[in-house]
């Protein structure tokens, strides 16, 4: 009786080692940088100066990707692209109940969309190439697939930039979830009077 009531006990603790682990190896705890974290989230936020360029940019890039069909050029638009910023201002905010947070992310998100798309739309009102390209017509319909893509896209952004070692997830992130071509198909959409694609890329965004 007495080994008997040994072996559990040592049962019990290997037990309790095991799950111990575990809980660690899962911890979302270990390594985050609160203050670090909310800092670069409300830096991330506004466009002004750099950013603000940054996007104008990434416009330019991506529908010259798209209208070349280079999936090549759309993805370094993807990286390019600072629209990850307002989305993650506008998450936290939620959950933190920081209205005024929340009022410049959704402004500066408008400031994004806006701009994006207008610089799309000149590109392509000047650009002699007006074919529908298999790269803009991939982002004229969401799917199920792109659904998923943007909740766990969401988790690991969520995971990524609450660490005080970033890594290279956010770009990851910001190449998964394909925030910025989705906005230059509206651009094309306009540009050449079609409103079907325009409506079903701004729906996909």
């Amino acid at each position: 009786l007495f080994c008997f009531f040994g072996i559990l006990t040592r049962v019990k603790g290997l037990i309790g080692n095991i799950w111990s682990e575990f809980q660690e190896l899962f911890s979302l705890h270990l390594d985050t940088d609160e203050a670090g974290t909310v800092e670069a989230i409300h830096r991330s936020i506004e466009f002004k100066g750099g950013n603000l360029w940054s996007m104008l940019f990434a416009a330019a890039i991506a529908a010259i990707g798209l209208n070349m069909n280079s999936g090549a050029v759309v993805i370094g638009a993807m990286l390019i692209s600072p629209l990850m910023g307002p989305i993650v201002g506008i998450g936290y905010a939620l959950a933190t109940n920081e209205f005024e947070t929340l009022k410049s992310a959704f402004r500066n998100l408008a400031i994004f969309v806006v701009g994006s798309v207008f610089a799309a739309t000149l590109y392509f009102m000047i650009s002699p190439i007006k074919t529908l390209t298999d790269q803009l017509e991939a982002r004229t319909y969401p799917t199920f697939y792109d659904v998923m893509i943007a909740i766990f896209g969401g988790a690991i952004g969520i995971v990524a930039s609450s660490r005080a070692d970033r890594g290279n997830a956010i770009p990851g992130v910001a190449i998964a979830t394909a925030l910025m071509p989705p906005l230059c198909t509206v651009g094309y959409g306009i540009a050449t009077a079609q409103w079907i694609y325009a409506g079903g890329a701004f729906y996909l965004l």
